[in-house]
């Protein structure tokens, strides 16, 4: 399994009028937490575009636990609990505050589109390599 964590800070346009962040935003939190970490394994989104391969969301699932509010310093945790074999890709996420209590817990589906057709595709090559050896003797 892979495993990485991201932390962000809650501005002030994030929330609404009881201080609290807004439901919205944490498809952005889980976003900046895939996102970075890619990034932590040596590859980056762009460079996947780049390659002619894109990763739109196609299912998102998200249960909301406790609040954040403006200023806290939150730590998302990205996990791939499965190395993808093919067109899918699963990212269970989490959100923690400072104290170290889940506030929200989710999971993403995105696809690998080949950018111009925008046919399924398998995952990246250079992404799978980079992937695997935390799945080694599961495969």
């Amino acid at each position: 399994m892979y495993e990485s964590t991201t932390q962000m800070r809650v501005r002030y346009a994030e929330t609404d009028q009881m201080n609290v962040v807004y439901y919205g935003n944490y498809a952005q939190y889980f976003e900046v937490g895939r996102v970075e970490s890619i990034r932590q394994l040596g590859y980056t989104y762009k460079d996947m575009e780049a390659s002619g391969v894109i990763m739109p969301v196609v299912e998102l699932h998200v249960k909301y636990l406790r609040p954040a509010t403006y200023d806290d310093l939150l730590t998302v945790k990205t996990q791939v609990r499965e190395l993808p074999v093919g067109h899918r890709i699963e990212f269970y996420q989490e959100v923690f505050n400072e104290k170290g209590k889940m506030l929200t817990s989710g999971k993403v589906v995105l696809y690998f589109l080949e950018l111009v057709s925008r046919r399924k595709t398998s995952i990246p090559e250079i992404l799978r390599q980079r992937l695997e050896p935390y799945f080694e003797g599961k495969v």
